[in-house]
């Protein structure tokens, strides 16, 4: 994922928890605030301290940007995306966190085939 399309300060963290609608299941949380002045959707991660130590927090945050890399193509334009990860998808591998990211994504109709 290219670093112009990642969420990285605070006040865009905020925006997006403050304005912003939410949906979640039980791996995650995906919040998102609309800005139609961008084509391109931006990602933030956020994993808390009570998911793991330092090595499991940033192999979950590694995962679910790599499966966002991987959806990128179907996921709309025009929004600020945060995911946070919970506890219940620590014991999960990749093929099932894809599809919780895809579920929650598809709920929220973030994706573009749901957007109609």
């Amino acid at each position: 994922m290219h670093k112009s399309l990642r969420l990285r300060n605070r006040a865009d963290f905020s925006r997006v928890y403050r304005h912003g609608k939410s949906f979640a299941n039980h791996q995650f949380v995906v919040y998102w605030f609309s800005k139609r002045e961008v084509e391109r959707f931006r990602l933030g991660v956020s994993v808390s301290k009570k998911v793991g130590n330092a090595v499991v927090r940033n192999r979950m945050r590694r995962l679910v940007k790599e499966i966002v890399r991987h959806h990128e193509p179907e996921i709309a334009g025009g929004l600020d995306i945060v995911f946070i990860v919970r506890k219940g998808a620590l014991d999960k591998d990749y093929a099932e966190l894809e599809k919780s990211a895809l579920h929650v994504l598809r709920k929220a109709k973030l994706l573009k085939a749901s957007r109609k």
